[in-house]
This record gives C-alpha cells, structure tokens and sequence, in this order.
C-alpha cells in the first residue's frame, strides 16, 4: 500500500493509520509543501519520506514506524555473524528476513595511520545478542566518527530490554581472569582497541580477523603507534594452552577465549604458563534491573523530551539515527540523504529537532555519511529495498544494525 499526501500547513500532523496500538496515536509531522510519501511495509511497521527546510537547505528523510506491541513486531539487532565483520544492510536484512533495517554503531574503517595493520571492521561500542555480552566499548579516544557532543560516551547504548521495552542506557564491562594464583581486571571484550596497560578477551565471536589492532593507538589518541610490548594466552578447556608474544589471527574455537594484555596488561599474562587453570567471566552493566535483550552503541541526542545540550548545528551530513516513544513501544528509525543530489543533510541539531517533532521522547544518533542506510522489506517479493540514496551510489557494509520483525501480510 503506497500513498503521497501534501502536509497543508507548516509542521503539521499528518496522521498515520496503523492499526490497533499505541501506534494510532502517532503521526508524522511535515512542513508546508512537503510531500509524505507513506507505505504499510508490514503489520504493525510504516515506512514514509519527506522533506524537510532546514538553514542548509532542504533534507529528505526517511522513517520507518514501528508498533513494538503490535503482535509479532520485534526489534533485533541486526548482524553479520562477528564482531569483525560488515555486511550491507540490505543484505543482512534480507538474510534475517526483517521488514526494515538501518545501520548502525560508528566502526572501524580504516587503518591508514598503523601501515600494515589490519582494520577490524569491528563496531566502536557495546553490544548484546541474544540477551548476551557481544563486546565492550572502545576507549574513548579510539572512536570512529566525529567529535560527540559533551557527555556522550562510547558506552552509550540503544537497545530493547527482555520486557519489550526500547530504552537508552549505558553498558559497561566488569570482568575478571582467575587463577590459583592471582585475579586480574579484564580490561575489554571483542575490541578492535584495548585500554593502554589492559588485558582483553577474545571469544569465538570476535571472527577471523587479526586482532593486531587491538594493541594500536592509546586511550586518547587513536593514531597513536602500536605497542610492541604484548603477549596472548589461549585458555582451553579451563587451562592456559598455550602463549605468544604477539597478537594473533584466525578464527576462535567456541570452547577456547584469547587473553591480549598490552603493557602492564602483557606483564601480568606472562606469569600464566601453559597449564595454568583459568577462568574468565565478564558482564555489561546497565542502570536498569531489566537485562537487555539485544543492545548496540548509539550516542543521545534526547531525553525526557528535551533536546541535549552542544548539539552541532553547523556541519550538515548524511545521518542515521532511532526515536522512542510511547514508553519504549514505538520505534521511530530515521534515515536522511546528504552528499548527493540537493539534500543537505541534516545537523545534529536538525536531526534531534526532527526526531522531537515526531514525538520521541528519547533518541540517539548512529554512524551517518556513507554508512547511513535504511531498506524496507518489499511486500510482493520479499526481497530488501535500500530507500535513501547513497553516497556515490554504493551501499557501505557495516557490522551491525537494527532490524525490525513482523509477519508477512
């Protein structure tokens, strides 16, 4: 179902019929002139695009609306399969069999400032599968993407909890490495970056890719050179198994966890010999009681209905980024062109003020520029449709993303 309405007066609400549930309520909002373009993707999930004026320019923005209490509408994330991997949206969404998807977490691209090491692909925050610790945040000066605005961290997630409800949070690692002899801090999980003097852990989860990269750069500078003082140790079947001077490669047996200490971190793991018992056990905390069912790293721009404070309202770009509503039911997932034909692109400030007039009462922005992509799932086929246009033409594999689920009409 496809229609095009023109919004009759400056921001005003152009209802949305979804059906039953808190999504009847909701509407679009659109500037005069403006047409909205609106498609039941499928029950309980709308997809529509308008235009928007900002100082810039004009911005075309895309929206998919989603019921989380419509029956059998559920947001996950969305994955290639490791930590150290990209797919592009579309596919990924379509392998899932999700009625919409859009990118997600700021990652690692490129490695041009460390000759020789291999870029990870990896995502720069936190994460959760299945109700489980996927990976931990980078350092802070590690991120990828431009600066945040004041307060953000790379703890900062998005994410729906085991009650169904959608919320923002942070996730940090608490963990340990225990011997007979001694209990160290575990300092990462499946990341492309440790903290200097730290020790990580490395699962099956965390792919094929070298993880080199994770001895690169320090806590505040990501260019920084790669330390050459580091040492890995495999633990298998609860014994360290065996050791290494330097960072390894290849994929990682499910019963087996790689420890990487860098520095002070490489110092303490070269007193575990082979055969030494070892355990590793690690979590991401929240401030909420209620476990995350799934959970990436997204960076505020709203809470309680107010737009955050130092939001950049200069620099316009192509933009990603999810709303919550309704008490943590409604899902508003938000793409804008930019770079290419004669949309501008949006601020952060736009973006937040766009996501406010939708009536989120809480929103984070995700990776933007090239990485922005949001596809539907096309009724008659089932095949994934990418809807913004992409920079250069070209859909970006990331390594992750939020894809939403509901029954085929």
């Amino acid at each position: 179902m496809r229609s095009v309405t023109s919004a009759a007066a400056a921001l005003a609400l152009v209802p949305v019929a979804l059906g039953s549930g808190s999504m009847a309520h909701q509407a679009i909002a659109a500037p005069a002139g403006s047409a909205v373009v609106r498609e039941q993707v499928a029950p309980g999930v709308v997809y529509e695009a308008f235009t928007v004026p900002t100082s810039q320019g004009s911005a075309r923005v895309y929206v998919v609306t989603a019921d989380l209490e419509h029956p059998g509408v559920v947001a996950n994330l969305l994955y290639p399969g490791a930590v150290a991997a990209r797919k592009t949206v579309s596919r990924m969404g379509e392998e899932a069999g999700a009625a919409a998807a859009i990118n997600g977490d700021f990652f690692d691209i490129t490695e041009e400032q460390h000759p020789g090491v291999q870029a990870t692909g990896a995502a720069s925050g936190p994460s959760v599968l299945n109700g489980r610790p996927l990976k931990g945040a980078v350092p802070e000066g590690q991120r990828f993407g431009r600066t945040r605005p004041l307060g953000d961290t790379d703890e900062d997630v998005f994410g729906v909890g085991v009650d169904g409800r959608a919320r923002m949070d942070r996730l940090v690692l608490h963990g340990h490495i225990r011997t007979p002899r001694s209990e160290l801090a575990l300092g990462g999980l499946n990341q492309y970056a440790l903290p200097v003097d730290s020790i990580g852990a490395f699962t099956s989860q965390w792919g094929e890719v070298s993880r080199a990269r994770a001895a690169c750069g320090t806590d505040d500078d990501r260019a920084a050179p790669c330390t050459s003082d580091t040492y890995e140790v495999t633990i298998r079947h609860g014994r360290i198994a065996t050791v290494s001077d330097a960072p390894g490669t290849g994929p990682i047996d499910p019963d087996t966890t790689v420890l990487l200490g860098r520095e002070a971190g490489a110092r303490a793991l070269r007193g575990l010999a082979p055969g030494t018992p070892a355990a590793v056990d690690y979590r991401l905390a929240s401030s909420s009681p209620v476990p995350f069912a799934f959970a990436l790293g997204a960076y505020p721009l709203i809470r309680d209905h107010r737009l955050l404070p130092g939001l950049d309202d200069v620099t316009a770009e192509p933009r990603t980024a999810i709303g919550i509503g309704h008490g943590g039911h409604t899902l508003r997932l938000l793409s804008t062109d930019g770079r290419v034909g004669t949309s501008t692109g949006l601020t952060l400030g736009g973006l937040a003020g766009v996501l406010h007039s939708l009536g989120c009462a809480e929103a984070s922005y995700l990776d933007g520029g090239g990485s922005a992509t949001i596809a539907t799932r096309a009724p008659a086929t089932g095949r994934a449709v990418v809807r913004n246009n992409l920079h250069h033409d070209q859909e970006r594999p990331v390594p992750n993303g939020i894809a939403i689920f509901s029954a085929r009409r």
